[in-house]
């Protein structure tokens, strides 16, 4: 098999989460004595790595925050995430992720989640969920200063990948990755990697336009066609 990784997006691709993360930056505005707005929420954050989020949210309304303190809005929201987890006896993950995942891996295929979400948050799901062990591969807010759609995150899974696998000779044009937003979508085919759109956020036909394949949901997704396309892009590298 030419296709050798597969990088999950993490939030909105994994976990239905997007209702939760947008409470609790509705709630950070609030406190801030600003009004939120569902058009600056889905321009600026969906996709995007707190930091960024909050800071062009904060940007756009005419305040510039120091670094200090935009990190205690970060610190603020991850806690209010993991609390609200916290509270719920199931985790909302998307129909059919665990049994998709657990179908990669059987497949020898190398796994990683390339996410804008903080490591706790994370491991907090993965651990709940019993998904950790599928992973080897872990790229998260802690480990990127940049936020997609720069690539910077998919370049380092890579790197990751290929220094602890140097045997399966992982290049990105061998790699594969599921987003729900397009500004992942984007980082990802920035970074050389095809992409799996899937429409848990975006409406179908939007991201039909950005992405390589696209899904209403995991079982729909045909790894013999993505296998079939992945080699002959890897054949057309290797000339």
């Amino acid at each position: 098999m030419t296709l050798k990784a597969v990088f999950f997006d993490f939030n909105g691709t994994i976990i239905n989460d997007e209702a939760i993360h947008g409470e609790l930056i509705q709630q950070i505005l609030l406190a801030e004595n600003l009004r939120p707005d569902l058009a600056d929420y889905q321009r600026f954050c969906l996709g995007r790595n707190d930091r960024a989020c909050l800071r062009d949210l904060l940007r756009q309304r005419g305040r510039v925050v120091s670094d200090d303190y935009l990190q205690q809005l970060m610190t603020q929201k991850a806690q209010g995430y993991c609390d609200r987890l916290a509270t719920l006896d199931t985790l909302p993950l998307y129909p059919g992720v665990a049994a998709f995942i657990k179908k990669l891996h059987s497949i020898d295929l190398v796994l990683g989640l390339v996410t804008e979400t903080d490591r706790a948050a994370v491991d907090l799901v993965l651990t709940r969920s019993q998904l950790a062990q599928y992973f080897s591969i872990i790229v998260t807010e802690d480990d990127c200063a940049t936020s997609k759609p720069d690539p910077a995150s998919y370049y380092l899974a890579v790197e990751r990948a290929q220094q602890q696998y140097p045997h399966l000779q992982i290049e990105p044009q061998r790699c594969l990755a599921i987003e729900d937003s397009l500004v992942g979508i984007a980082a990802a085919k920035a970074a050389g990697i095809q992409v799996v759109g899937i429409a848990h956020t975006y409406p179908f036909h939007m991201l039909q336009r950005q992405a390589n394949w696209t899904v209403d949901k995991f079982t729909e997704l045909e790894l013999e066609r993505v296998e079939r396309v992945v080699a002959q892009q890897d054949a057309a590298f290797s000339v």
